[in-house]
């Protein structure tokens, strides 16, 4: 029962990773305006005369592709995991273990996107914590992923006896 449940919380994962790059390509301009805004500083007082602002387009779609590319690998080396894990449902401990490599990894690649992105270069380099606007919806959202996707790979990469 414990693997079954675990396969389906790496489904989660990768269901959120294909429902995010779905959504931030679908509403591009959503995506690269969150990016832009972020990089800009220009949503609290004095962040956009800050000497780390910038507007640089190139900046921005590199921000909004590595979201995109991150996500993507997230939701393919889920997917990938799950399947694994899905065969070796039924096997001994070693093999239901190694079936988890990819899920984990997929685990991982999220969460490095979201504390690299949000929380190193968005919230610490861009202060974007000064952010009454962007606080709540960048910030907070990618604490919770964060933190819900880095549960669910402790629960998942626990030993099977």
């Amino acid at each position: 029962m414990l693997r079954i449940l675990k396969i389906l919380l790496i489904l989660s994962v990768a269901t959120w990773a294909a429902l995010g790059v779905f959504g931030n390509i679908l509403d591009w301009n959503g995506t690269t305006g969150a990016v832009a805004a972020t990089t800009s500083m220009s949503t609290f007082d004095g962040g956009a005369d800050d000497w780390r602002a910038t507007s640089t387009p190139a900046i921005v779609l590199a921000g909004a592709l590595a979201i995109i590319l991150l996500k993507s690998a997230s939701a393919i080396l889920c997917l990938t995991g799950a399947w694994q894990m899905w065969t070796a449902r039924a096997g001994d401990a070693a093999a239901f273990s190694k079936a988890k490599t990819y899920a984990l990894a997929g685990c991982a690649v999220a969460i490095f996107m979201l504390f690299t992105g949000w929380i190193v270069i968005a919230e610490t380099w861009f202060e974007l914590w000064r952010s009454e606007v962007l606080r709540e919806a960048a910030l907070d959202a990618a604490f919770r992923y964060c933190g819900m996707i880095g549960l669910i790979a402790l629960f998942v990469g626990m030993r099977d006896e």
